[in-house]
């Protein structure tokens, strides 16, 4: 449980990224500091007013993540060989409840923050062919460190991430299974339900 709520709330405080600088204009490794090194600032000076009004926390993540998730990519991910049953129509409508239970869920973990640290490892993968894995690992009071690994692709709005590894466990796709067996006992559009009440 801890490690889950270690990997929610950095996965949300990588994303944060302050809208003064552009994703296209860094590198990523240095996109994940900076927007590491912003949300814990804010985190720490509004932790209070977010707490007590948790829809204010919602709202500014939904209005900072999407430039720099790509959730098209996350939600195909997540649906793998599934995702070839989905419309245009159902997927535009998937993927936004993805993202929304995504929002929601790290939102609230993100409130739990208490002053773990970041430290930045090597990076894997190629710059210049616009595919990286950026390394690492968060520490914490009387506990081993965990590895936490940001898997990015470069497109047209920049530098993107698309998943999350923690202990080498890929974020998104722990939803496969749960999507599966929904998808399988009442069709794509039983799990746009289920992801729309869940995200109510």
């Amino acid at each position: 449980m801890l490690k889950k709520c270690i990997m929610i709330k950095f996965l949300l405080l990588m994303a944060l990224f302050s809208q003064n600088v552009l994703s296209t204009e860094v590198g990523p490794q240095q996109l994940i500091k900076l927007a590491t090194d912003r949300v814990l600032e804010e985190i720490k000076l509004n932790s209070n007013d977010y707490r007590a009004n948790p829809d204010k926390l919602f709202a500014l993540v939904d209005e900072v993540v999407l430039p720099h998730f790509n959730f098209v990519a996350m939600t195909n991910l997540a649906l793998y060989r599934h995702r070839k049953e989905f419309n245009d129509e159902q997927k535009m409508r998937i993927v936004h409840e993805f993202k929304t239970l995504l929002i929601r869920t790290y939102g609230k973990a993100l409130l739990e923050y208490n002053n773990q640290e970041v430290n930045y490892l090597d990076m894997l993968g190629s710059v210049e062919k616009g595919k990286v894995k950026v390394k690492t690992e968060v520490t914490q009071t009387g506990g081993s460190a965990i590895p936490l690994n940001y898997s990015l692709k470069r497109g047209k709005q920049g530098w993107q991430v698309y998943d999350i590894q923690v202990d080498g466990i890929s974020l998104v796709t722990n939803y496969r299974s749960s999507f599966s067996r929904e998808i399988t006992k009442n069709g794509v559009e039983g799990l746009i339900k289920l992801l729309s009440e869940r995200n109510q």
